[in-house]
């Protein structure tokens, strides 16, 4: 989780062998259970709730640099 101003974005960081199998690693189901924890969060935390949400993804992958992808997914999945 990070907050950068009144945006408050949790991210979920996948490393894999390859860039794809990092990319789909990141399955609905995990979107799902990243969404929850998201909501438990806010439920425990009310003064976050009034912040701007996102989901962000990193895929680390060897040899190259962390790609940061902003806004991967939302809490509708």
């Amino acid at each position: 989780m990070a907050r950068r101003g009144k945006t408050l974005a949790f991210i979920e960081v996948k490393a894999r062998a390859r860039d794809d199998a990092a990319t789909e690693a990141v399955t609905t189901h995990q979107q799902r259970r990243i969404v929850a924890a998201a909501r438990y969060w806010l439920a425990s935390h009310p003064g976050d709730a009034a912040r701007n949400i996102r989901f962000d993804v990193v895929l680390v992958v060897p040899g190259r640099f962390p790609r940061h992808i902003p806004a991967a997914f939302d809490a509708t999945v």
